[in-house]
C-alpha cells in the first residue's frame, strides 16, 4: 500500500489500483484568516497535488469530521474526480453548498462498513481532542448548506469518527483525534496505526498514560505514524512546520510518543507533508 501524507489527517492511500482518500485539506488558510476572514479553495494548489501525486483513480473520500481542516477541500476535489464522499450530515451539507452531486453523497454512521475495491472500511465513533480557543464547537453540526467563501468557524465540528480500514490482509487505523472512548477499540488490532497527536504535548500523565493504553497497547500496531502534528496554518507549498508553540511543543509530543514506542518494541516513523511510503 503506497500510502501519501498530505499534512494534518488528510491520508491517500493507493493500492495500484483504486485510491482513497481520508480528509481532504490541501488550502491551509493563515490564523489571521481563521480569526478574521472568510476563504475558498485554493483549486491551483489542489489541481498541483493532484497532478503530482498522480490522483486519477480516486473512488471515495472518508470525512472524519468537519472542521476545515479536514473537509475544507472535499466538494472540489469531488466534483474534479467524480469521487463519493463518504461522512457524517455536516459533510454532506458541506458537499452540498459546492453542488456536489447527491449521487457522490453517502451519509454514513458508527459501526457502518463499506466495501470499495479490495478496502474494507469500518467507521468507528471516536471523540475529539479537548476544546480549546480556536476550537469550542464540538458536538455542533453543520444544519443547512455550507457555501463558499465562508467564515473558517462555520466549518463545525459535527461528530468525529476513525476509520479502520483491511486491505489484502493487512489492517490500518486512522484516528484523528488526541482522544479515546473507554473500551471503543476492544478487539481490534492493526499492523500500522495513524495516530492524531494534537495535544499530546501539554497532556498530565495520567491522561498521557490512558490513552496510550485505549489506543496502542489495545491494537498492537507494528508502525505507528503521527498525525495532526503539524501546523495546518502554514501553507502545504513551503517547508513544513510543528505547530504553533502557544498551542503545542511538537518535538515533546514526538518525544513521548517516541519513548512509548521504544519501551513496547513498536516502529515510529514521522512521515513530512506530500511524502508517500509503501507500507
Amino acid at each position: 500500500m503506497k500510502v501519501t501524507f498530505f499534512g494534518t489527517t488528510t491520508l491517500l492511500f493507493d493500492d495500484g489500483k483504486d485510491q482513497i482518500l481520508f480528509d481532504c485539506h490541501f488550502t491551509r488558510p493563515s490564523l489571521v484568516k481563521y480569526i478574521a476572514g472568510s476563504e475558498m479553495t485554493d483549486t491551483k494548489l489542489a489541481d498541483e497535488l493532484l497532478t503530482l501525486h498522480k490522483v486519477n483513480r480516486l473512488k471515495a473520500i472518508f470525512v472524519s469530521h468537519t472542521h476545515h481542516d479536514h473537509v475544507m477541500d472535499v466538494p472540489y476535489v469531488a466534483k474534479k474526480t467524480g469521487a463519493v464522499v463518504y461522512g457524517a450530515s455536516s459533510a454532506m451539507n458541506v458537499c452540498r453548498g459546492q453542488d456536489v452531486s447527491e449521487a457522490q453523497l453517502v451519509e454514513y454512521h458508527a459501526e457502518d462498513s463499506f466495501t470499495i475495491g479490495d478496502y474494507k472500511i469500518k467507521v468507528i465513533k471516536s471523540l475529539h481532542s479537548k476544546p480549546t480557543i480556536l476550537n469550542n464547537d464540538l458536538g455542533q453540526t453543520i444544519d443547512e448548506p455550507l457555501k463558499q467563501p465562508c467564515k473558517l468557524r462555520d466549518y463545525k465540528e459535527g461528530g468525529s469518527y476513525d476509520f479502520y480500514v483491511e486491505h489484502q490482509g493487512k489492517k490500518y487505523l486512522i484516528r484523528p483525534s488526541f482522544n479515546y472512548i473507554e473500551h471503543q477499540l476492544d478487539g481490534y488490532t492493526c499492523d500500522v496505526l495513524f495516530l492524531g497527536v494534537a495535544g499530546l504535548g501539554k497532556a498530565d500523565e495520567v491522561t498521557e498514560t490512558k490513552f496510550f493504553e485505549e489506543t496502542v497497547a489495545k491494537t498492537k500496531p507494528q508502525l505507528i505514524i503521527p498525525l495532526h502534528w503539524d501546523n495546518f496554518f502554514s501553507r502545504l507549498d513551503v517547508p513544513a512546520k510543528g505547530m504553533i508553540p502557544l498551542v503545542e511543543k511538537t518535538e515533546v509530543v514526538f518525544f513521548k510518543v517516541a519513548k512509548y514506542c521504544e519501551a513496547h518494541n513498536i516502529n515510529f516513523v514521522v512521515q513530512i507533508p506530500r511524502t508517500s511510503v509503501e507500507i
